[in-house]
């Protein structure tokens, strides 16, 4: 659906209310959907401001669409249908288990601890869910789910609520989610199922393909398809995230030392908050680039302002020893968050990656134009290379060239490929 000013929201920049009620009364194959709420939030718009409020439901927004996104079945809906209520919905088939399970991750990842000025808070999210009914109108399933929504509100020790009546559905464990991701992280017949991909990066001027981001899918072989970010919270839960973090960097660059390197090419990594606490992060990064084979200098590093809110010394400092060996650093996500400029003098950067969000309308907004012209501006001063992600429209790049950005990623010219598929780009 193509974003207007009356079809999203101008905080979250998802769909609007009145666009998920259009959505849902367009009819097709059956609805699965999950009205989320963020409880209590009105107590954080008291304790730190509407100002902060607003920006944890925007960074709330960010997270529900990367989520919903990463779960790849095209057919998805997120928008915010007011105050700290969120709507996710597909079309997709899914079981009746699978759409639990995704709600159960979404919960973990939003309930993780967010920067609210100074301090950090946990968001307390709720989660209705339903099955559309044969014929079943939006008015009629937003009622339910709000309904269930408010229900939910009043207990305490529960997250999920089936808007339907019934009883709760069984999920798949934590434990034996952990040891299935253990069993894919290569300890047993499973390693395949977690494959690494590649999100081909072009220089902005002539179109060359000029770098890629690694990113993550686990094929499960009940649940189906788990994205990264739902990947990492049951990493996370098992105390796992060096481990599958070191298992993607070492796959990754193992592919791509493989590949006949082209000039300047880059491969991006993303680096946890989990993977920069761990004493000897340096250590065992060096020893994957070792084995692996992969140019040290051909690699660039992925932080979030969200990644460095536990430590930002000890991280800074455990990122200047590989911008030593020539590695780069790139801050991701810029223009998501707010304490961006904190970072730009406490870490060794080279690039800022520019969230999404800062260019859905800049080619029709001459106020995001601008941002984007003045960041620009401000990295060209420090040095730093930009980079754009989610371009999906020839106007967008347009602006880039104008502007003078780097290089871009996104849809208008290739999502996630396999190994082999980026190999043969590289060739070509």
């Amino acid at each position: 659906m193509a974003i207007t000013e009356t079809s999203h929201d101008l905080l979250t920049g998802l769909d609007s209310a009145q666009s998920a009620r259009a959505w849902l009364d367009a009819g097709g194959a059956p609805v699965q959907a999950m009205l989320i709420g963020l409880h209590r939030f009105q107590s954080i718009n008291l304790a730190y401001g509407v100002a902060a409020g607003d920006r944890l439901l925007a960074l709330a927004g960010k997270l529900i669409r990367d989520f919903a996104g990463a779960q790849g079945d095209g057919e998805s809906l997120v928008a915010r249908i007011g105050g700290g209520v969120f709507l996710v919905a597909s079309r997709a088939p899914a079981s009746r288990q699978r759409w639990q399970w995704l709600a159960e991750m979404l919960t973990a990842t939003l309930a993780r601890p967010l920067a609210a000025g100074a301090d950090d808070v946990r968001l307390r999210p709720r989660i209705a869910l339903l099955r559309g009914l044969p014929g079943e109108g939006a008015s009629a399933m937003l009622d339910r789910l709000d309904q269930a929504l408010s229900t939910l509100q009043s207990r305490p020790g529960q997250r999920l609520i089936w808007a339907d009546g019934s009883h709760r559905a069984r999920g798949r464990s934590a434990a034996r989610l952990e040891a299935d991701l253990l069993d894919a992280l290569g300890q047993g017949e499973g390693g395949s199922q977690i494959a690494v991909l590649f999100q081909p990066q072009y220089a902005v001027v002539d179109d060359a393909l000029v770098g890629a981001e690694a990113l993550v899918r686990w094929d499960h072989r009940q649940l189906g398809r788990i994205g990264a970010e739902a990947l990492f919270a049951i990493a996370e839960r098992g105390d796992h995230v060096t481990q599958l973090s070191r298992h993607i960097a070492a796959q990754a660059m193992t592919a791509a030392a493989g590949w006949a390197q082209a000039a300047h090419f880059r491969l991006s990594l993303n680096i946890t908050a989990a993977d920069l606490a761990v004493t000897d992060f340096t250590i065992r990064m060096n020893a994957i680039i070792a084995d692996s084979g992969f140019d040290p200098e051909c690699l660039t590093l992925e932080i979030t302002e969200q990644t460095l809110i536990a430590d930002l010394v000890t991280s800074a400092a455990a990122l200047r020893q590989m911008a030593d060996l020539g590695v780069g650093i790139a801050l991701d996500d810029f223009g998501s968050g707010f304490a961006n400029f904190r970072m730009l003098k406490a870490l060794p950067l080279d690039t800022l990656k520019l969230d999404a969000t800062l260019l859905t309308d800049v080619a029709t907004d001459p106020r995001d134009r601008a941002i984007l012209s003045a960041i620009i501006a401000m990295a060209r001063a420090l040095g730093l290379k930009v980079v754009a992600e989610g371009i999906e429209t020839e106007a967008q790049l347009a602006v880039l060239r104008d502007e003078g950005c780097d290089v871009y990623q996104g849809f208008l010219r290739s999502g996630p490929i396999g190994g082999e598929a980026m190999k043969t780009c590289l060739t070509k």
